[in-house]
């Protein structure tokens, strides 16, 4: 199988790295990666700008954009060979809850969603993680496992790994996606006559009362499966509620 294997944190970072290892075993892996870390960017292309690509080494290559770029560009451009599947990650740090909306690591992998296997996007609940080699093998058995979804349903998978070694890992649940509330307040940082500069912290909290989402299972390190679905279009079965509440008076 042909993988395009990405992510937001670039091409160096470990979590990609030891990915790439650990699917190259069974297949034919191209990484294509920006060239430094473009954590944030959601599905974001670099529309009518220069995008410079270096070949690293075979089959390896640095992208100036961001990670849907590093997608569409393997998938249209750079490999001449028929891509299978796009795997995205290890990224360093969770892709939990409403996160994936902003989330280059899912927003990298979202292209890949009319190939012949649905994409796949790894992250682990840790900035530095200490048990990647583990991970990275099970993410590739993971990957091999959602070969069997059905690839004409514009899913997506998102996994999350908590980061623990193999025998504190307790299981995998296929969850929802948790729901955070409001986020935090945006820092000032310094402000000058003209002009305020401020920094993003963290997400919302989880709402309380919420069940089998991918915040709890990896609070009780469960392995986080959910199934994303991007046909976006509300059921046909609503539409009739949308034209009677869109009418002109």
């Amino acid at each position: 199988m042909n993988i395009l294997l990405t992510n937001d944190d670039g091409y160096e970072a470990s979590g990609i790295q030891e990915l790439y290892k650990s699917l190259g075993a069974n297949n034919q892996v191209f990484l294509i990666a920006p060239k430094d870390n473009c954590s944030g960017m959601s599905a974001a292309i670099s529309l009518r700008k220069e995008i410079e690509v270096q070949e690293i080494d075979k089959n390896i290559y640095a992208v100036s954009g961001t990670p849907a770029d590093c997608s569409y560009l393997g998938l249209l451009s750079i490999i001449s060979e028929p891509i299978d599947m796009i795997v995205s990650g290890i990224n360093l740090g969770a892709n939990l809850g409403e996160d994936i909306f902003y989330s280059g690591t899912v927003g990298a992998a979202i292209a890949g969603r009319r190939l012949s296997y649905v994409p796949v996007a790894f992250s682990v609940a840790a900035f530095a993680p200490k048990n990647l080699e583990y991970l990275a093998k099970r993410a590739a058995i993971i990957t091999e496992q959602a070969k069997g979804l059905p690839a004409d349903k514009n899913l997506l998978v998102n996994v999350n790994f908590p980061d623990l070694p193999e025998s504190k890992i307790a299981g995998i649940k296929i969850t929802r996606l948790g729901k955070r509330g409001i986020p935090d307040i945006p820092d000032l940082i310094r402000k000058n006559e003209s002009s305020s500069f401020y920094s993003f912290g963290p997400s919302g909290a989880l709402m309380p009362d919420q069940v089998n989402t991918d915040m709890q299972a990896i609070k009780d390190n469960y392995i986080s499966i959910s199934i994303l679905d991007y046909n976006l279009t509300a059921m046909d079965s609503d539409w009739q509620i949308f034209e009677t509440a869109f009418t002109d008076a």
